[in-house]
């Protein structure tokens, strides 16, 4: 039965806080700290536990090889040699936002009824950039059922960064759609990340209707704001587009457009006077997962706990849970790590609609395999990294025992 399934990055044994990704405020504010990959790790254990209780489909992702000696040779240097910069983009543990790993297009919205998946590029991060292969090698043993066709990706220059600006509406998730692709326009202190070509060159390539592809400017003003994905100012579930005032570049315009595509759309925008931009960004109130309850129990919002800690946030959601809008529960969970480098709950998860019988099971979670993924972490995590570590020889050997434990665990040897 096609369902939506969720997966959840593995935040990897080399979390750390570098401070690579221009444009996104919580990662420069907390560039040079101490982080905590064993607690980041289990936070994210957590939250899929979480799920899981509230009977959503739950999957994950393994964390990638890093650092990455071969993306260094690329560059003729060495881990022992780099420079600073590359050294720390070479450790980085980003493809922990699963958000950003791929787009995905449902069976019912393609053309040759397949479930599409564009491995994304994430060419406008240097950090970034060399994900791709290990992310495409995941997906491609993942999806490898012919009811999926999964795609290597979009060229260079064209910055494509997945999910994180692709959004979906209809009646059900198993049903037909109106897919939203939201891209950006450069020209400010902070990149545009997702280019509009890419995203039209996805959209051809999952062979979407075009009368049901919509393409969003998102607004310079959230850009420039901090919101470098559009998943931070907006969010869709089924029929309800949950969005901040400045998300899109011009708002009636594009609210029009959507309701013209999808005229049972429930547009539930939160005003800029209510909640401010700044607001928005830092307690992550829009990079939640929207996800539909089971058994008639309505919408939820599985939101970070800064957004509970935020006044503004938090007295709009609980007037608008008390006044009977879609979304009906708000579950704040505690993915702090994960925060302080720049990703929410949202980030953490790619959205698959799918028979979960066409996924490869090891790649599917429940309570015992979380049981067992959080074993390994609590043994082969490293407690902190400090900005000094990443030129350790003897953390390097450690945190590639650590991932090696983790595929064995799970069977995942052939991704080593």
């Amino acid at each position: 039965m096609l369902t939506e399934i969720n997966f959840d990055g593995i935040i990897g044994p080399t979390h750390n806080y570098a401070g690579l990704s221009r444009g996104n405020i919580a990662s420069a504010s907390n560039a040079g700290d101490v982080s905590q990959p064993r607690a980041a790790a289990l936070q994210g254990i957590e939250k899929m536990r979480h799920n899981l209780a509230l009977g959503l489909p739950q999957g994950f992702f393994m964390p990638l090889d890093r650092p990455d000696a071969r993306w260094l040779d690329m560059l003729a240097t060495t881990l022992d040699e780099a420079e600073p910069h590359l050294r720390a983009q070479a450790w980085s543990a980003s493809s922990m936002w699963a958000a950003n790993a791929a787009t995905v297009s449902p069976a019912a919205d393609s053309a040759d009824g397949k479930c599409h998946l564009t491995v994304a590029n994430l060419v406008t991060m240097p950090h970034r950039s060399h994900e791709w292969q290990g992310t495409l090698a995941q997906l491609r043993l993942a999806f490898a059922d012919p009811a999926f066709a999964v795609h290597g990706p979009v060229p260079a220059p064209f910055g494509d960064e997945g999910a994180a600006n692709h959004m979906r509406l209809c009646d059900g998730h198993a049903g037909a759609g109106v897919e939203i692709f939201v891209y950006g326009v450069g020209g400010g202190r902070f990149p545009a990340r997702q280019h509009l070509d890419a995203s039209k060159a996805i959209a051809r390539r999952h062979r979407l209707d075009p009368a049901r592809t919509l393409f969003i400017r998102q607004s310079d003003v959230a850009i420039q704001g901090g919101a470098f994905h559009n998943d931070v100012v907006a969010v869709a579930n089924e029929r309800v587009l949950f969005t901040h005032e400045t998300a899109f570049h011009d708002r009636a315009a594009a609210h029009a457009e959507i309701r013209a595509a999808f005229p049972a759309v429930e547009i539930v925008e939160v005003p800029a006077h209510a909640v401010s931009l700044p607001d928005a960004i830092k307690s992550y109130l829009f990079n939640a997962q929207l996800v539909s309850l089971p058994g008639g129990g309505g919408m939820g919002l599985v939101l970070p706990t800064e957004a509970r800690e935020t006044p503004s946030v938090w007295n709009w959601l609980e007037a608008h849970v008390a006044g009977n809008g879609p979304i009906r529960k708000l579950f704040p969970v505690n993915v702090r790590q994960s925060m302080a480098n720049g990703g929410g709950p949202a980030c953490l998860r790619l959205r698959v609609v799918a028979d979960p019988a066409t996924v490869d099971p090891r790649f599917m979670a429940d309570a015992a395999k979380l049981d067992a993924i959080a074993e390994v972490i609590a043994s082969h995590w490293p407690e902190a990294i400090t900005p000094g570590d990443l030129s350790s020889t003897a953390l390097v050997t450690d945190v590639r025992k650590a991932r090696a434990a983790l595929l064995k665990a799970l069977g995942l040897d052939e991704l080593q």
